[in-house]
């Protein structure tokens, strides 16, 4: 069963999806101009790009916490994500991977994030990626498809066959 592991989080993953860490250098050899997100994980009827963001991890200091709340709460992390997603799509693209839709997953290890909070970062980030083309109408050519921001919580109630924890407790 592959396995990610995440700063102080561990995702199960059933044994019929194939997982690639993204965002290391031996991966994609482009960080000096690209962003990446952290994993690729390929199913028979999709692509997730998935990036985790960890602040309630134990090793995490309280600086750090303060900013990725901060950047969360202000939207600012949406750039950042919206720019990882596109340069990660772009190399997929140019590398001929892009042959099924792409949903893009963002999991927070941060509990005390609510629903209102994770749909209203879930709702911005699509507008920024931009999951609708121009007048709000589909694209012709899709290149993400759906995104989803979640917490622990809501991820283990959303995807019940990718059971995510922390590690630590």
């Amino acid at each position: 069963m592959p396995i990610i592991i995440e700063k102080d989080i561990q995702i199960n993953l059933p044994n019929y999806v194939i997982v690639r860490r993204f965002d290391d250098e031996s991966t994609h050899c482009l960080s000096h101009c690209m962003k990446a997100v952290d994993y690729i994980i390929e199913m028979a009827d999709r692509i997730v790009f998935l990036e985790i963001k960890d602040p309630d991890n134990p090793n995490a200091t309280h600086k750090d916490r303060n900013k990725f709340f901060k950047e969360l709460h202000s939207g600012t992390i949406d750039n950042n994500l919206k720019t990882k997603f596109r340069d990660s799509f772009l190399y997929e693209w140019a590398c001929g991977r892009t042959t099924k839709p792409i949903h893009f997953w963002f999991l927070i290890g941060a509990e005390n994030l609510d629903s209102g909070q994770l749909v209203r970062r879930t709702e911005s980030l699509k507008i920024q990626l931009p999951i609708n083309g121009p007048g709000g109408k589909p694209w012709r050519n899709a290149f993400v498809v759906d995104c989803e921001v979640m917490n622990l919580s809501a991820w283990n109630r959303q995807l019940l066959n990718f059971p995510a924890k922390r590690i630590s407790t």
